[in-house]
């Protein structure tokens, strides 16, 4: 962990966070400049940069997050309407902190193509 990574720092409550859902392996929490009424993000406790650093012996982390987004967007009312998941991988991406995180998007249409 490096202490200038914000979402480790939240992780260790250096920093308001306000959480919705935590366990042993990850933490979910609210986006404080969310682009959806529901934008919340999931991270890895474990520091890895990015999707690319993760290593193998890690998938069970990996779907383990997505199973926490779905069981966020479940209990947030957006599974009869839909919702989002995103990993952005490096700054070409739109990857701004460098700390792997799923973003869970939702409450209202969303366009595509993103971006």
């Amino acid at each position: 962990m490096s202490e200038a990574c914000l979402f480790c720092r939240l992780r260790d409550r250096k920093l308001p966070v306000e959480v919705v859902y935590e366990d042993e392996e990850v933490l979910g929490f609210k986006d404080i400049n969310p682009k959806a009424p529901v934008h919340i993000l999931v991270i890895p406790k474990e520091h890895f940069t990015s999707l690319n650093e993760v290593p193998a012996g890690k998938e069970s982390l990996l779907g383990h997050m997505l199973r926490v987004a779905t069981k966020i967007g479940q209990e947030k009312g957006l599974a009869r309407t839909g919702y989002r998941i995103v990993i952005n991988t490096g700054p070409d991406s739109g990857q701004a902190v460098f700390h792997l995180h799923v973003h869970l998007l939702g409450g209202r249409r969303l366009s595509w193509p993103p971006g």
